[in-house]
């Protein structure tokens, strides 16, 4: 057994030994084989005996750091070979508040919808405070992250926004997530990319940014907000296939525009059941799921589906690897004691009828977390996010198409 102290020291003297090799100590726990991390595995699984580093005070990305130092201790992992096998250059996020990770709280307004006060982010490692994340803890986007080998999700445009040299340095580096709560297909941020790549190309030049963003993974999560507004207006059922076809259209834009830049590599989380949140139940008088919006976003799903398979053949050298956000709901929620969840009709935290009417710091808390699918009257819980991403990660295959994951992050994107 290894010593703490003995892990300690190899740690200073792999930071050390990066300083005099002129290598980032930043990037030492990051560029390694994902397959490394083993420790953590638990917290996806299923089952309520299952033992867990998923609650306050443990740190999962401490642990992995000293996973990976035991590792080369143990003569597994030669240190050399630390920094020679990266399987993802960075990571760059578009999407709704499922992944966003700080935006909004730099938004101005008073009518900004923001994740700033309590009880937000009560099980964070490390913290117990509000996080910038719709969520009890980390959400998809910082699990995605993880698990694909970064030490963590990407950090917000709008922190680095103010320093155009802090932009460019974190862009090439770790990536940077544009996804902010209240985005959608017809709201998108990409614009906000388009001028992080301008300076890029300008600071690092075409071919350095080129290389760097076909190595890298683009994940993107929209559409929900926009089939939510258009359920809200009760429009016609006629003026449905209209609506797909608006949506799509601008999908395709999103999707070209960011593979005109450099990305080659996709992974795409499709709409979940949005009949069947917390918000879109208490509008039934039984707390039904809304059988119209389930099936709204269930036909916008299988449009994603059709534009992606149409685009791979006609963009050379793009990957992709959409997820069955839909499909996974649909499963958990017809028998969630399988895993783990005691509830998956209301709200852990939140006021009101199936505590729909927002988490705030006088919000009743559920007594177990972890058991509760949704946080608030939108969002997952923590562990509903780590057992998503566990499944589109390298789970049953009927929760990705046409590769997972993990396929995706060691696949070859071509520029």
């Amino acid at each position: 057994m290894v010593s703490e102290l003995a892990v300690k020291i190899l740690a200073l003297s792999l930071v050390l030994g990066a300083v005099a090799g002129s290598i980032r100590p930043s990037k030492l726990l990051r560029q390694v084989p994902a397959a490394i991390f083993v420790l953590g595995n638990n917290n996806y699984l299923p089952g309520k005996n299952i033992p867990r580093a998923d609650q306050p005070y443990y740190d999962f990305s401490f642990f992995r750091k000293k996973n990976l130092m035991l590792g080369v201790v143990a003569g597994n992992i030669r240190p050399s070979k630390m920094l020679q096998q990266v399987p993802a250059a960075a990571i760059y996020v578009f999407g709704d508040s499922t992944l966003d990770v700080g935006n909004n709280n730099y938004l101005p307004g008073k009518n900004v919808p923001r994740p700033d006060r309590p009880f937000y982010g009560i099980d964070m490692p490390g913290s117990g405070k509000p996080n910038g994340r719709f969520s009890n803890g980390y959400n998809t986007a910082d699990f995605v992250a993880k698990i694909m080998g970064f030490m963590s999700s990407p950090p917000p445009y709008l922190s680095l926004a103010p320093s155009s040299d802090n932009l460019v340095l974190t862009a090439m580096d770790t990536g940077v997530s544009y996804a902010s709560s209240g985005a959608g297909i017809l709201d998108s941020t990409v614009q906000y990319f388009n001028a992080t790549w301008s300076k890029m190309v300008a600071s690092k030049g075409f071919g350095a940014v080129s290389t760097l963003l076909s190595r890298s993974v683009f994940l993107i999560g929209l559409g929900g907000n926009d089939l939510s507004a258009f359920a809200n207006t009760q429009q016609a059922q006629s003026d449905v296939a209209a609506f797909y076809r608006i949506l799509i259209s601008n999908y395709k834009a999103t999707i070209t525009d960011l593979y005109t830049m450099g990305a080659r590599k996709y992974a795409v989380i499709n709409v979940g059941l949005s009949g069947c949140l917390p918000v879109a139940r208490v509008l039934d008088p039984t707390g039904a799921c809304s059988t119209t919006r389930n099936k709204l976003a269930a036909g916008f799903n299988d449009a994603l589906r059709s534009l992606l398979a149409g685009l791979a053949p006609r963009l050379p050298g793009l990957v992709y690897s959409l997820a069955d956000s839909y499909g996974i709901m649909v499963d958990i929620f017809a028998d969630p004691q399988a895993s783990g969840f005691t509830d998956v009709s209301s709200a852990c935290c939140g006021t009101g009828r199936l505590g729909a009417g927002g988490c705030s710091p006088t919000s009743t808390l559920c007594a177990n977390h972890g058991q509760h699918y949704f946080w608030d009257g939108i969002h997952p819980s923590q562990r509903a996010a780590s057992l998503r991403v566990q499944a589109f990660y390298d789970g049953p295959a009927m929760y990705t198409t046409p590769i997972n994951f993990k396929q995706l992050v060691f696949a070859s994107g071509t520029q």
